[in-house]
């Protein structure tokens, strides 16, 4: 799990790659980050955020990002429109728009960025008891039909799935414990942790045991640490736990958490999902 660099650019970095226009900014959808319709839901979280991050008028790192997927990203170019809503002296609040002609308004999103200044810390949670990464196995991708799902490396410390036989005849636990990289090594930074906090898999796949037509609608990230804390402590796969409270009349939630090996919790996660079944 030690850093690694890469000096040829990584898929992901191609993927969530976007041009500056006169207010306008431009991205393409890639092949790689393909999810069941249209692009993976945290390939287009991460290109709205790298919009924001590469703005000339940002200050600070994201504190929270919220993105409402309101119909799929289709394959080819699409247009990002930032706007700077309120600034005050330790925080930005953004919203940005990503739009394609057939569709008009795919997603959209608002997020706060702050200045962090060193004060007082304490964190009470602690990380939950796991494997380490070393000894967990890496999750056997075989017939999953999704491109994204192979952009990542998964080690499954609890509740790995298993969807080749019968769904299970009882719902089972939501609750899962992972560990998450990128397929080809990359260091877990801003961006990759807004990505891989809609990397797990959908609650409801563990629960019955079988792959049904789901699709997230809306997620909240909240980030801990900003960029110098990731830089002081480079790794490349992050342990992420995952669970639901509820499901009911084709709607789900889901709870997530990114910790360090170290045990430091980088980032949180909610969302809800719809789903078919």
């Amino acid at each position: 799990m030690d850093a690694k660099v890469e000096h040829a650019p990584h898929p992901f970095d191609i993927a969530t790659a976007v041009e500056a226009g006169d207010g306008r900014w431009t991205g393409y959808t890639s092949d790689d980050y393909h999810a069941f319709v249209g692009q993976f839901g945290g390939a287009t979280t991460a290109t709205l955020l790298r919009a924001l991050m590469q703005h000339p008028d940002r200050a600070g790192d994201p504190l929270a990002l919220t993105v409402n997927f309101c119909a799929p990203v289709g394959n080819g170019a699409f247009d990002l429109t930032p706007r700077l809503i309120k600034a005050t002296r330790s925080t930005q609040h953004w919203s940005i728009d990503l739009t394609q002609p057939d569709t008009g308004v795919a997603a959209f999103a608002t997020a706060v960025f702050a200045q962090r200044r060193e004060t007082w810390s304490h964190q009470p949670t602690e990380k939950p008891q796991t494997t380490h990464y070393e000894d967990t196995p890496v999750y056997a991708r075989a017939g999953v039909a999704a491109s994204w799902i192979r952009q990542f490396e998964f080690r499954f410390a609890e509740n790995e799935p298993n969807f080749g036989g019968a769904p299970h005849p009882e719902p089972a636990s939501a609750h899962t414990k992972v560990w998450i990289g990128h397929a080809v090594p990359r260091v877990i930074d801003l961006l990759s942790l807004s990505a891989i906090a809609d990397a797990f898999f959908a609650r409801i796949f563990h629960v019955r045991g079988e792959l049904l037509p789901i699709g997230t609608v809306s997620m909240t990230t909240y980030f801990h640490v900003d960029a110098a804390d990731l830089a002081a402590e480079p790794t490349t796969a992050v342990l992420g736990v995952a669970d639901a409270n509820v499901f009911h009349k084709s709607f789900s939630d889901q709870t997530g958490e990114l910790w360090s090996a170290n045990g430091r919790l980088l980032a949180t996660t909610h969302q809800i999902t719809y789903f078919k079944a």
